[in-house]
């Protein structure tokens, strides 16, 4: 019979990847039907769809040249590098129509937001800077972005981007003008990046409301918080263990009602701790468990502090939810979060902030690997373009991974 083994499964599927490019193919005929319509020429939308083609199956670096390359050689790369870089064609339709498809095609369970570095070895990239980056505790000369993605359990896509420009980059006309970043953009903190991006895409594009998680210790996060809750947006955010929180009543025994790091609100509530179940979405598949507790909490601010009912009769802002997570035997709390979640049981915000994890490995397994980080242009414009395209890429492969009917449509 040969020198292997035959086994059953083997002669029930056809090859992986075979049925991976099959799929791939399904999805992105589907996708590309309305992603592109708002694209005014002809020419426009089949370059648009052989770019995607070329982010899906181009060796290595998603570059123009190798994307060119597989469709079409040195005519087809100078066309690619005007569609990209030099093109007048909107991105944000085609970003809007690829939210509106996924919302259809795979409900998100919350907006995540995630802060993604783009190291550069060269200074002419549009934004980059010599950047010290907090969460890897070192200098890069790197892009920085912020993008929001839609994520359920099975599937994470990320549908808007914002490059985040320094004062350096805005002041400096001649590098403005060549980059040719418009007048608009304007020099933002990190955090209020990080929400306008959102809003971007929740507001302008009539997205349907839902839970909105982020890491905000790196930002300033009261101001995070606040600019969520004035546009009506629930959300779970991770905060520095410091941050300075009020105890709603009663306050933790032998502690007054007075603002407390948050990291101490906790350890002095280890009681409240309860065993969670979640799915990983990182490195071990799998279910696995936490221990989580929720305290009430309101956001610590000067002057004399009312009791709740007439806290409440004031107008005064709701209590908070105040969570802790660790592993039992491990240092507690090891992961602060805060979420206006606070009538439902504390399981269920902490699911949804591990939602981050399933875009973590996601933007490792898909996203990097369609090219999201590997523009190399000048342009602003060409960066948008280039990174819009990749997230529709990211879509086909995601969609097309999950596949068998797997992914909730809905009715």
């Amino acid at each position: 019979m040969g020198g292997g083994t035959l086994h059953m499964e083997d002669v029930r599927r056809p090859d992986n990847a075979a049925v991976c490019a099959h799929d791939q193919g399904v999805v992105l005929a589907e996708l590309c039907s309305f992603l592109f319509a708002s694209l005014p020429r002809a020419d426009q939308r089949r370059k648009g769809v052989e770019y995607l083609r070329g982010l899906l199956g181009a060796e290595g670096r998603k570059s123009i040249r190798n994307i060119a390359r597989l469709i079409g050689g040195q005519a087809t790369e100078q066309n690619l590098h005007h569609f990209i870089s030099s093109s007048t064609w909107d991105w944000g339709p085609v970003r809007e129509a690829l939210a509106h498809h996924l919302v259809r095609v795979a409900p998100p369970q919350a907006w995540v937001v995630r802060p993604t570095v783009i190291p550069k070895t060269g200074e002419h990239s549009v934004g980059v800077d010599r950047r010290f980056i907090p969460s890897l505790g070192q200098v890069l000369n790197a892009q920085q972005a912020i993008g929001v993605w839609a994520a359920s359990d099975e599937v994470s896509v990320p549908v808007n981007w914002r490059l985040h420009l320094s004062q350096a980059w805005l002041d400096d006309v001649p590098r403005r003008r060549q980059a040719s970043i418009p007048e608009s953009v304007n020099p933002q903190t990190p955090g209020a990046c990080a929400v306008e991006t959102l809003l971007e895409a929740l507001s302008g594009w009539r997205l349907p409301v839902r839970p909105v998680v982020m890491d905000a210790r790196e930002m300033d996060t009261l101001r995070v918080i606040r600019r969520l809750r004035a546009a009506g947006l629930p959300f779970v955010v991770r905060v520095d263990s410091t941050l300075p929180l009020c105890p709603a009543e009663p306050a933790p025994a032998g502690h007054s009602a007075e603002a407390l790091p948050a990291q101490r609100i906790l350890e002095v509530s280890r009681d409240l701790r309860r065993p969670v179940l979640w799915p990983d979405h990182g490195g071990r598949p799998g279910l696995r468990t936490s221990l989580v507790a929720g305290v009430r909490v309101r956001v610590a601010s000067p002057g004399r502090r009312l009791p709740l009912p007439e806290r409440r009769a004031a107008g005064g802002e709701e209590d908070l939810l105040l969570l802790g997570a660790g592993a039992q035997g491990r240092r507690w709390p090891r992961e602060v979060w805060l979420t206006d979640l606070a009538t439902v049981p504390a399981a269920v915000p902490f699911r949804l902030s591990r939602l981050t994890r399933r875009v973590d490995r996601d933007f490792t397994d898909i996203a990097d690997q369609v090219g999201i980080r590997d523009f190399a242009g000048r342009s602003f414009g060409g960066w948008h373009r280039h990174v819009t395209l990749a997230s529709a890429a990211h879509a086909v492969a995601a969609l097309a991974r999950t596949g068998d009917g797997e992914l909730r449509r809905a009715s």
